[in-house]
This record gives structure tokens, sequence and C-alpha cells, in this order.
């Protein structure tokens, strides 16, 4: 008999973590939500499940930088990346009308990527709330008349509500990038080609251009790279970069300069890239 997965998500089910769940380990798991992707990963960290799942970045709002952090932090591993087509749903209890519509409420990155929608609809108030389904199962739940969420369509027929406007994201080729966490090191079956890594640089002069120089000359297309400051050490920072591997022994070879050279290296993750 096939084990079932214990998979830890933020925000509650029909939410779009709640969906790449479904797609990444299929119907066989056990879904634990959490108001936080604190909580989150603690859960992962404590052994109370087997795997994560967390929003990293949007191809609207951009990257979700605490979440970073917060892996770091904990001590998990990034195995795998899963992109979800991300449409934004306006939706409420049935029988109403846009028209009587006067506050919504979702996630802020979700609000955020339909900032345009709220622009030609002044008359909604737009409220940041700790997730998109959890919305729509407050709404459902406790009967809210003239209150709106934001969320998947999925939310919409887990709770019964009714969609007054459909895709109302600014960008209709909307895109969330969701990674995969574990508390161990997979075993590899095939070679990385994708890394996410924790490089924290010394305090010195041009240190950021010789890094990113070692790692063209090694052949690292850069996807992504975001700082934020060492709280201990003043005008030190901590990079957060992910980068594509076109070759694994470059790759290490690379890393070992970087350690040697300009700062400490933490691989965060190796795996698949999947875009």
């Amino acid at each position: 008999m096939e084990k079932t997965v214990k998979v830890a998500i933020q925000g509650v089910l029909g939410s779009f973590h709640h969906q790449v769940a479904q797609q990444y380990f299929g119907e066989q798991l056990e879904v634990f939500g959490f108001h936080t992707f604190e909580e989150v990963a603690r859960s992962v960290e404590e052994g109370i499940v087997d795997y994560a799942v967390m929003a990293i970045e949007n191809s609207i709002a951009g990257a979700i930088l605490p979440n970073y952090d917060i892996i770091d932090r904990h001590a998990l591993y990034v195995v795998d990346e899963h992109y979800l087509p991300i449409s934004h749903n306006l939706m409420a209890l049935p029988g109403q009308e846009l028209a009587t519509i006067r506050e919504a409420r979702s996630h802020p990155m979700a609000l955020l990527q339909c900032k345009h929608f709220f622009a030609q609809h002044p008359e909604i108030k737009a409220v940041d709330d700790v997730d998109t389904a959890y919305v729509a199962k407050v709404i459902a739940e406790q009967k809210i008349k003239g209150l709106a969420a934001v969320a998947s369509t999925k939310a919409a027929e887990f709770y019964g509500l009714e969609i007054l406007a459909r895709d109302i994201q600014t960008v209709a080729n909307n895109f969330t990038r969701f990674i995969i966490l574990s508390k161990e090191k997979p075993i590899l079956k095939m070679p990385p080609t994708k890394a996410s890594l924790k490089i924290t640089v010394r305090n010195e002069k041009g240190v950021l251009a010789k890094l990113l120089t070692v790692m063209s000359e090694f052949d690292l297309d850069l996807t992504k790279i975001q700082s934020i400051p060492v709280m201990s050490k003043p005008w030190e920072y901590t990079f957060f970069i992910d980068t594509l591997i076109a070759d694994e022994k470059q790759f290490g070879e690379a890393m070992k300069q970087i350690e040697a050279k300009y700062g400490a290296v933490k691989i965060l993750g190796e795996y698949q890239n999947r875009k």
C-alpha cells in the first residue's frame, strides 16, 4: 500500500498551495494547513510533516523575500520547484452582484496582482488578509454579504461561492513559482540543473562584481538574486541566488572559488529546472 505523504501548506484547502500539493504529490497525501510560512517551515523542521509547499516568487509581484530567510533559519532543503498559472477571481455568496460588493479581502500578494481591477472599481475596498482561500471559507461559513474574496476557481467550488468577475489579475500570463521543501537532503537521481544558494559576502570593495564574474566564468546563469543585510554585521550582506547549472563539476568548482575568496556559501538546494 502506498504511503500517505504529509505535506504542509500556508492557507486552507482550496488555496493555490493546496493545488500545488495535489499536482505535485498526487491524491495520496495528507495536507496540514498553517496560517504563516514560519509555521509551515517549523512543521517540516520538527518532523510533523514530510514536505512543505511554499510560494517563493510571482511573475507579476516578484520574490517573497522573507521566505528565503525562513528556509535558511529552519535549515530546510529545496528539493524541487513547481510553476502554477495563477487565475484570480472575485467571488461572493450566491445571489449577489458586483454592485453590492463593498470590500474584497485576500492575501496581499494576490491583491497586488489585481491592482488594475481595483483601480477600475474604487467602490470596492481591497483589504489584506492571511490567505486567498481562507477568506472564501470565512464568507461561506459566516454567510457574509457585501464581502468578496479574491481566490481561485477551486476555492469558489470548494466553498460554494459564486464568481462575480473572472481572471482579474492585471497580467494574463501570471505564474507563481513554488518550491518543495524537506528536512533532509535528497539523493539525486540525475544531475541537478538548478540550485538555490545563500552567499554571505565579505565587506570588501567590488566583491559582488567579482562574485558575479566567477559565476559567469563557470557558465552559471543567474535566474534570481536578492539581498538582505546581515543583522549582526553592519554593511555586510547575504545574497539569495538561484542559478542554472550547465555542468555539475563547473558548479562545484565555482562554489569552491567563491568560498575561498569572497564569502560563505550555503547550498539551499540542488534540483531540476522546471521552467
